[in-house]
């Protein structure tokens, strides 16, 4: 089975599709020729990847409140698709902190809004819930998490995912929608991807577009959890993950209700690493990084995913590495500056990519 057989031609429907991985996958998939209908409330941020990548140019761009269960509906049930993908929420960890409200309506009264029009509307086969890999009850734990720990969350965003995975669970009982009289049963699973990185991210208070900042504008630029580790890798990496994962459903393929997307490195590059390593491929560049600890953030120190199950059910595995995934990150938003064409870039990284995967389906 290759992806681009499976999707092309097909109807999909995108939420998030103007947020950072929302358009990337946008950029996939038209590149796969799958009819895309996206929809967001709105594009993120000036500049956006959306824009710089033409996204309008080769999918229907809609727009609407994600919370909204009736204007979802609409928009679903126009489009008529074959599959949804669900990447539409608020993204942003210390955003959460500043409105907490915001983030459990948008991330999971969203959640629901989307499987709720999944269930009135019969062309839709197959979802796809993005959460996040911050979903688990993470209590500093050293180990890397499995589908099968606990949710939970200490903070809003990590809560908001947690709650929405429960949402999705729901869904995926088949005596729910018996009870409830569901017109269309649709397969629904959840995946869970580490910390992204790459190129068109402009969104505040996340290390890279951070930095991204601070060098356009020739300042130096603080961290504050210089220590923290994350799964750090390249947008594309669980794009294809999903892609793979939406693509089993698609054929009838028996796959878990859950996955983890993340990398496969051994010890992953902490925060400060991360800064330093990106800060120096973005050479000539006056931007310092300067280390402010905050005790206080609230946030885990430590965050890893094991994504073996990914791997044994649908043959995922990471092709870059921390290294490689920071190195295009900077290469890309270089073009950036120099005035590239950057939906040709982003086609260019997605070739590459394709190349170095190991996994078949996704070249």
């Amino acid at each position: 089975m290759r992806i681009t057989d499976v999707y092309a031609g097909q109807s999909v429907f995108l939420t998030g599709h103007t947020g950072f991985k929302g358009s990337w996958l946008a950029l996939w998939l038209a590149e796969m020729q799958a009819r895309v209908t996206g929809y967001s409330l709105s594009v993120p941020t000036t500049p956006a990847a959306f824009d710089l990548m033409h996204l309008s140019n080769s999918m229907t761009d809609g727009r609407g409140e994600i919370a909204d269960p009736q204007a979802v509906l609409r928009a679903m049930q126009a489009a008529a698709p074959r599959i949804v993908f669900h990447l539409a929420a608020q993204p942003i960890v210390r955003a959460g902190f500043r409105d907490p409200f915001a983030t459990f309506a948008t991330n999971v009264l969203g959640t629901a809004a989307v499987l709720e029009a999944a269930r009135a509307v019969p062309s839709v086969e197959a979802v796809v819930i993005v959460t996040s890999d911050k979903v688990y009850d993470n209590e500093g734990s050293v180990w890397a998490f499995r589908e099968s720990d606990a949710l939970g969350g200490h903070e809003p965003y990590g809560a908001s995912k947690a709650a929405a995975e429960i949402v999705t669970q729901v869904y995926q009982s088949a005596a729910f929608h018996r009870a409830a009289g569901s017109a269309a049963v649709a397969r629904v699973v959840s995946a869970r991807a580490g910390n992204v990185i790459g190129g068109g991210d402009w969104a505040a208070d996340r290390l890279i577009p951070d930095f991204v900042r601070a060098i356009t504008e020739g300042r130096d630029q603080v961290i504050r959890q210089p220590r923290a580790t994350r799964p750090w890798q390249h947008v594309l990496e669980p794009l294809g993950g999903y892609l793979l994962y939406g693509a089993a459903l698609l054929t009838g393929q028996d796959v878990p209700p859950a996955l983890n997307f993340g990398p496969s490195d051994g010890r992953m590059p902490d925060v400060e690493t991360v800064a330093r390593a990106f800060v120096a491929a973005m050479a000539p560049t006056q931007t310092n990084v300067v280390v402010q600890e905050n005790p206080h953030s609230g946030e885990a120190p430590t965050l890893r995913v094991d994504s073996s199950l990914s791997g044994h059910q649908l043959g995922w595995q990471p092709a870059w590495t921390a290294d490689r995934a920071i190195a295009e990150t900077a290469e890309w938003y270089a073009v950036h500056r120099a005035g590239g064409d950057m939906r040709a870039h982003s086609l260019g990284q997605l070739a590459s990519y394709r190349r170095d995967t190991t996994v078949s389906a996704l070249r």
